[in-house]
């Protein structure tokens, strides 16, 4: 009896082990090296338009109504999440005149994959644009972190779906 609740404890250990958060950057870390100075943030209302393109972008419905987000002159950021495998991923992005400027992995959640989080995954999204409903270019996969993977393209998708939305709201 005494060798099963020590293999139960150790069972519940590891798995509390596998499925704990590792963060990368916080929200604010990642706001204050993206702006010298911090913006108050926008809010962007998601009507029924940019529903439609972030569907398109993601896969489904975005669940909420409104998306904060932060801008200074042609620079917006934002932090998105996404279901990677089995946990969401937090991500966030910097757009500068529709295209990205910067990718970042704040929090991932995932028991493999976490290779994402690396620079040199992370560069291939910079300079990245729409060509219609998907990224202007290729991002290489990792072996093992395909899901992940998806996931970083359909929010780096969404940020710029969500960066012409704002752009146009912001517009006269």
């Amino acid at each position: 009896m005494p060798s099963k609740a020590i293999f139960l404890l150790l069972l519940l250990t590891v798995v509390r082990w596998v499925q704990a958060d590792t963060v990368y950057l916080s929200d604010d870390e990642f706001l204050k090296q993206t702006f010298s100075e911090l913006p108050p943030p926008s809010v962007l209302w998601l009507d029924n338009p940019t529903q439609e393109k972030l569907t398109a972008a993601l896969g489904h419905r975005y669940p909420q109504a409104r998306i904060r987000y932060w801008r200074v002159a042609a620079k917006t950021a934002w932090l998105l999440e996404e279901t990677g495998k089995e946990y969401p991923i937090g991500a966030g992005f910097v757009v500068t005149d529709n295209h990205i400027e910067r990718a970042q992995v704040l929090v991932y959640r995932e028991s493999r994959g976490e290779e994402i989080h690396l620079p040199a995954f992370l560069r291939q999204f910079i300079g990245a644009q729409l060509d219609g409903d998907h990224l202007s270019r290729k991002i290489d996969g990792i072996t093992g972190a395909t899901l992940s993977v998806n996931a970083m393209q359909r929010m780096a998708q969404a940020a710029l779906v969500l960066n012409q939305a704002a752009s146009n709201q912001a517009a006269p």
